[in-house]
């Protein structure tokens, strides 16, 4: 591989690493920008429409008792702005649910069979920060069902011993006029029910084909890293064409879509998601984001401002899915529930999709430790891509081989016409039938699947909690060596030692990688600048993930080791010299790149002689 070509190679790498670290801002401007943009995005997602449904929703005290105003009795709903707040809690073999009076609303929810990083109950959200209330006009006032008091049909419900059951929670306007969260769950499963049926409202309610509802929520921290599992939390919303996307993962973010009907929209953490999906769909939806720095307990704020299509009796059709983020879960679910994880984009979804994953849940299948899992994948990957290593092997070797011939060109030439001598250079490699890319093309036709697993590990709900060897959770870093943040780092506290063995072993393949390319002067000891950008790079990322790229430099170096039993230089040597004797018309037709090679260098040498005889 010449100076040229290899510098093209380390040019594509050092973007993808650059742009991932160097490209970073420092610490203190993100600090601030994310307090502006925090302020900002709190302001026009959440202060906005709370301003507004303060000046139309009738004033009450919401404490546990409240002294009755008869003025306020007399606004509609207005029995039900004051009363005390209770529970009604409901359970299945997955869920532990508590509904409040306060609102109707599901208060809290708890997966049993799952817990926080530090083997507490998880807790999906709970507190204040959840809201979730219709909006609508009544007479003369507004109206935000989050405020007012329901009245459930039961105090608590098993229904894990049962195949189902339902509980109503009622805001009543009169006895013959009221609204029911008709709320319902069968004995296994993520999903919870949720009908919304008004009676007697007719003229009550304005008449509407739809009707708005506002759910809002705080994430609380589940995983060990808060800052890696805000960088893959965010609002995600899907369309009735079968089109999801999802709003920004780095920074605070809004948006409003009124083009096209939703069919669901949910807040989603780095491993477990609530979704709220309309099975009439969603007519226009209002979606917002947004990040508090300085709170350590939650993840992040999310809001979905919502206009729901009602059915022909007035009721509202809704399902929720708490649950983890598990592909094969969310596919049993239906309505594309799947798309919530982000196997990345362009191609890499595809190789993630395709590929990777079914691999994957076929060897999951022995129930092996997941450590080996990867070990066994690794392995299979590798094989099915010998076939480039080992061209990219004796592309490097015939290289190798021509690099004294390519050094008495450079002598005879000079360095001071790079024109001239990439020329030379390309007369050479078409008598000696040698492809100059030869080596650097299978590396280029691998990237996308290195890149690929890059975003398949981090977000691999299995290996959640997984441990092997020293690394008690595969899915995030192993802090084997901790210390004091230091700042310049990005707060790094850690060092993981299977970031830092992976580094290595990168090292080891570049010094060996050199040696089949006979690299020499500055070209020996540039690649080893981005192993060393990927140590603080990849630090904080799963140790799945490093573990992989470990064990894929592993293999590599022995396929190298055995390639190196087939490869003899003599022979390629002699093979080279043969070439050579060929009569150009027996000789392998130039490629168009090849052409087009040659073709810039003649006009470039042209460009320089006219400028000689110029001067």
């Amino acid at each position: 591989m010449d100076k040229n070509t290899f510098t093209g190679l380390f040019l594509i790498m050092a973007i993808i690493a650059g742009s991932i670290y160097f490209l970073k801002p420092s610490e203190a401007d993100l600090k601030k920008e994310r307090e502006v943009q925090h302020q900002d995005s709190l302001k026009k997602a959440g202060a906005a429409v709370a301003a507004a449904a303060a000046k139309t929703t009738p004033k009450f005290d919401t404490a546990k008792t409240a002294k009755v105003d008869s003025a306020l009795l007399k606004m509609p709903f207005g029995a039900a702005s004051v009363g005390k707040e209770e529970f009604v809690t409901i359970g299945n073999k997955e869920l532990l649910i508590k509904l409040s009076t306060h609102g109707g609303k599901v208060a809290s929810v708890e997966l049993k069979n799952y817990k926080t990083f530090d083997k507490k109950p998880l807790v999906l959200f709970s507190g204040d920060n959840n809201q979730f209330g219709l909006k609508f006009a009544a007479g003369v006032a507004n109206i935000n069902t989050n405020n007012y008091y329901f009245t459930p049909s039961a105090k608590e419900l098993n229904i894990a011993e049962k195949d189902s059951g339902s509980v109503t929670m009622r805001l009543s306007y009169s006895p013959t006029q009221y609204i029911d969260y008709i709320y319902s769950l069968k004995g296994d499963g993520f999903k919870l029910g949720l009908t919304i049926k008004p009676t007697g409202l007719d003229g009550v309610i304005a008449n509407s084909s739809t009707i708005n509802l506002n759910w809002a929520t705080s994430l609380r921290k589940q995983e060990k890293d808060i800052k890696m599992e805000r960088q893959y939390s965010t609002v995600y919303y899907y369309n009735t064409d079968g089109d999801a996307d999802y709003l920004s993962e780095g920074k605070d973010d809004q948006k409003s879509i009124s083009d096209k009907k939703m069919a669901w929209v949910a807040f989603k953490q780095h491993f477990f998601s609530n979704v709220l999906i309309a099975k009439g769909g969603i007519t226009k939806t209002d979606i917002a984001v947004a990040t508090d720095f300085n709170d350590t307990t939650d993840v992040k704020q999310m809001k979905a401002d919502l206009s729901l299509s009602r059915g022909t009796d007035g009721s509202l059709p809704l399902e929720f899915y708490f649950g983890p983020n598990r592909f094969n879960t969310l596919k049993d679910q239906g309505h594309d529930l799947d798309k919530l994880v982000n196997l990345g984009w362009g191609p890499l979804k595809y190789i993630n999709r395709f590929a990777v994953l079914p691999v994957f849940n076929f060897l999951n299948k022995f129930n092996w430790n997941y450590g080996l899992i990867i070990l066994v994948l690794t392995v299979l990957l590798k094989l099915v891509l010998s076939p480039l290593t080992y061209k990219s092997y004796l592309s490097m070797a015939k290289m190798r081989v021509l690099k004294p011939e390519m050094d008495e060109i450079k002598a005879k030439v000079g360095e001071d016409n790079p024109t001239l001598l990439q020329q030379e250079y390309l007369k050479l490699y078409k008598k000696a039938g040698v492809n100059p890319l030869g080596g650097c093309l299978p590396l280029l036709i691998q990237m996308p699947i290195v890149i690929a697993f890059f975003r398949f590990f981090p977000s691999l709900f299995e290996l959640r909690g997984e441990s092997f060897l020293w690394m008690h959770d595969l899915s995030t870093y192993d802090s084997v060596i901790k210390f004091a943040p230091i700042a310049f780092l990005g707060g790094v506290n850690h060092i993981s030692l299977m970031c830092l063995l992976m580094t290595i072993s990168t090292l080891i393949y570049t010094y060996f990688n050199n040696q089949i390319s006979g690299a020499t002067g500055q070209m020996k000891y540039i690649g080893y600048i981005t192993p060393l950008i990927f140590l603080f790079t990849l630090n904080s990322y799963p140790a799945g993930l490093n573990y992989y790229y470990f064990l894929a430099n592993m293999f590599t170096f022995l396929q190298q080791y055995l390639i190196k039993f087939m490869v003899d230089d003599k022979k390629i040597h002699a093979q080279i010299q043969e070439n050579k004797k060929k009569p150009e018309d027996t000789k392998k037709k130039k490629s168009g790149f090849g052409a087009k090679m040659e073709e810039m260098m003649r006009q470039q040498q042209q460009i320089q002689a006219n400028k000689n005889k110029k001067s």
